[in-house]
C-alpha cells in the first residue's frame, strides 16, 4: 500500500476514533500529497520517495513552529504542533541515532576522500543522497562539521 493510500485509510480511522489532532495532521498530509500529485509538470503520480520528502518537510516545519511558539511563551500552541509531528512521524522511516549516523558519515568521508572543512560540500552532497529520509539534514551537517574539524 502506498503512503497516499495508507494516509487516506488512517484518516477514516482517525474520524471514527474522534482523534482530532491526528485527523487534522493527516488531512494536512493528504492535502500536500494531492497538491504534489496535481502539480504543474507532474505526471499525476506520487511515489513513496516523494511522499517521504513531503512528510519530512512537514515535520521540520512543525518543529520550527513549535520552537517559535515556545520562545513567544505559547506552550499550548507548541504542544499542538508537536502532537502533529508525532502523528506524521509514524509514516517516516526510522531515524538513525547519532552513533549510527557518525559511523555512516565516516564511511562517506573516506569514500569521497575528504580531508578537512573545505570538503564539507562534497561530503554533504554524498551524505544527503545516501542518508535521505534516515536522518535530518541539520544533524548530518553538525556531525560532518565535527568529523572534518577533528
Amino acid at each position: 500500500m502506498s503512503l497516499f493510500d495508507q494516509v487516506s485509510e488512517d484518516i477514516k480511522a482517525a474520524m471514527l476514533a474522534k482523534d482530532k489532532v491526528r485527523l487534522q495532521a493527516l488531512r494536512g498530509v493528504k492535502k500536500e500529497f494531492l497538491e504534489a500529485k496535481t502539480a504543474k509538470g507532474g505526471d499525476g503520480e506520487l511515489t513513496d520517495e516523494v511522499a517521504t520528502k513531503i512528510l519530512q518537510k512537514m515535520v521540520k516545519q512543525r518543529k520550527e513552529s513549535a520552537e517559535i511558539y515556545k520562545t513567544q511563551g505559547r506552550p499550548e500552541l507548541a504542544e499542538g504542533e508537536l502532537e502533529e509531528v508525532a502523528a506524521i512521524e509514524v509514516y517516516l522511516p526510522k531515524q538513525m541515532s547519532a552513533d549510527e549516523l557518525e559511523v555512516e558519515l565516516k564511511k562517506i568521508i573516506t569514500e569521497v576522500g575528504a580531508e578537512g572543512p573545505k570538503d564539507m560540500g562534497k561530503v554533504m552532497g554524498a551524505a544527503n543522497k545516501a542518508l535521505a529520509g534516515k536522518a535530518e539534514g541539520r544533524m548530518i551537517s553538525e556531525i560532518v562539521k565535527q568529523l572534518l574539524n577533528s
